[in-house]
This record gives structure tokens, C-alpha cells and sequence, in this order.
């Protein structure tokens, strides 16, 4: 268009269409007006596509908040709308990749467990000793739910990094425990050479909670002091870290208090549960071992 043919909405109904040849095979020319109602409106700058469906995007930034906290607010308030036919909400951006990485944190917390049962399974040769060694697992998650509770922290992806840490660090006093026991009921080396009497599979537990506790109050202790300053946010840049810190100390403190008890006990279960069914196998003559 001419620029002075522009400053006017309706001079646009004059503008001249040439049409496709008619029958005599002449060009025929229309003006838009005779095609089209030519009216001043708005309407998108562009139209965005998804999987061939229109789509509007949403962009906001948080501010005093955490991504989660203001995601789950919006879901709440979505939830109380009706959407037309056809229509439906999907978060993208830091709230997608959150709960991507959540997810695949759950499956790297998942198959830590297995692995660290396949390891104990090889090192101790039973498949029933590694189960009393991890009961103290679920021990953790005592402490880092109360420890987030006490620091006003949420479960978020940080904490969750923090419990998959803690499947390595927990089962390490269970292993103090336990072998030592195992190796108190098969017999101690003495300072002089001699092996002492085998004892009970009780007093073995008893003597290696005795002697297997210092140890075990030094590491948490030391992994505790270590955290301290992750935990509550004392360097530069270390709020968004802190709930993996809070959990750490929180899941380190209880599951090494109640590792000396919890233990214990579900080894002599298990222990007990392995002698019946070798007694049920041998008397079916079966050679195989628990």
C-alpha cells in the first residue's frame, strides 16, 4: 500500500483482488470489500503450536518464594476452575524440570538400595544378613522428616539428594555391628595369638554394642560437624542447599542411636528365621544352604 493509504482503516475495503481467470480467460479484479467485512480489532502477534494444538504460554518469576511453594498454589487454585472442552493446563519450565529431577531422584534413591543390597549380599555370602544390615534404612527417614519439620524445610529435590547420601552413610554403623558380632560368635583373636571362646549370639550383640559404639558416635559426629554449616545456610549461596544438609544430620543422628537397638533385634529374627528353614530343608534332605 501507498503510505498515505495506510493512516485509515477503511481505506483498506478498496484494496483491489485479483481473481483467479473466468470463463473468457480475462483476470477478473474485486475490491476486499466485496469479499471480506473489514473491521479494526486485536488479536495475537503470533499463534504458538504444540503438538498442532494452540497453546498460551504463562512466564513468571518467583520472588520470596520457592518454585515449588508458588506451583503448588497455582494448582491449587486450578483445580477449583472449569475448563472449557478441550482446553487443559501444563506447567513447564523450572517446575517441569523440578519434577523431572524429583523423579529421577527417587529412581537413583531406588536402585541405591538395590545395590547396596547386591554389595552386602556378596560380602557377607547370605542373602538374609544384608536385610538385618539395612532395617536401619527407614531409620533415617525418621530423623530427616522431623529435622525438615524443625527447620520449617520442605521435602524438595535438595532433601531428597540428602536421603540418597544417607543409604551409604547408615549402613556403615549396621555393618560395625553386626560383623563384629558375627565374628564374636565365631570367635575373637586374642592379643596373644589364641582365639577366644565363641560366644552366644546375645552376648555377641551385647559386647559388639559395647566396644562398636565409640566408633559409631565419632563418624555421625564428625558428619554431623561437617554439615552444621551447610545446614543452616552459613556460607554465601547455601539456602537453596540447606534442607540436604538439615536432612544428613537430622537422618544420621537417629538412625545412629537406633541402629544400636533396632539392629539387633531383627538380626536375632532373622537369624532365627535362617536356622528354621535350614532345619526344614535338611529334613527334606535338601543340601542346599540359607
Amino acid at each position: 500500500l501507498a503510505a498515505d493509504a495506510r493512516r485509515d482503516v477503511a481505506d483498506l475495503a478498496g484494496l483491489p483482488l485479483v481473481l483467479a481467470p473466468g470463463s473468457d480467460g480475462t483476470p477478473r479484479i474485486v475490491r476486499l470489500s466485496q469479499v471480506a467485512e473489514v473491521e479494526e480489532t486485536t488479536g495475537l502477534v503470533q499463534i504458538n503450536r504444540r503438538d498442532l494444538n494452540r497453546e498460551i504460554n504463562f512466564d513468571a518469576n518467583t520472588l520470596g518464594r520457592t518454585t515449588g511453594e508458588v506451583s503448588a498454589d497455582i494448582r491449587r487454585v486450578l483445580d477449583g476452575v472449569a475448563l472449557p472442552p478441550g482446553y487443559r493446563v501444563v506447567f513447564g519450565g523450572s517446575t517441569k524440570n523440578m519434577t523431572e529431577s524429583f523423579e529421577y531422584a527417587l529412581g537413583a534413591l531406588a536402585l541405591a538400595v538395590v545395590f547396596i543390597y547386591m554389595i552386602l549380599a556378596s560380602q557377607f555370602r547370605s542373602f538374609v544378613q544384608p536385610l538385618a544390615l539395612m532395617s536401619s534404612l527407614p531409620l533415617t527417614l525418621i530423623g530427616v522428616v522431623l529435622t525438615l519439620l524443625v527447620f520449617g524445610s520442605t521435602l524438595n529435590m535438595f532433601s531428597v539428594i540428602g536421603i540418597v547420601l544417607l543409604m551409604g552413610l547408615v549402613t556403615k554403623n549396621a555393618i560395625l555391628l553386626i560383623d563384629f558380632a558375627i565374628r564374636a560368635r565365631a570367635g575373637l583373636p586374642r592379643p596373644d595369638g589364641t582365639i577366644a571362646a565363641p560366644m552366644a549370639r546375645s552376648d555377641a550383640l551385647l559386647f559388639a554394642a559395647r566396644v562398636r559404639l565409640r566408633p559409631i558416635l565419632m563418624t555421625t559426629l564428625a558428619m554431623v560437624a561437617g554439615m552444621v554449616p551447610l545446614a543452616f545456610s552459613l556460607s554465601e549461596g547455601a539456602e537453596q542447599r540447606a534442607p540436604m544438609g538439615q536432612a544428613v544430620i537430622g537422618g544420621v543422628v537417629t538412625s545412629s542411636l537406633l541402629t544400636l537397638v533396632v539392629v539387633p533385634v531383627v538380626y536375632a529374627y532373622l537369624d532365627d528365621l535362617s536356622a528354621w528353614v535350614r532345619r526344614h530343608w535338611h529334613r527334606r534332605g535338601a543340601g542346599a544352604t540359607f
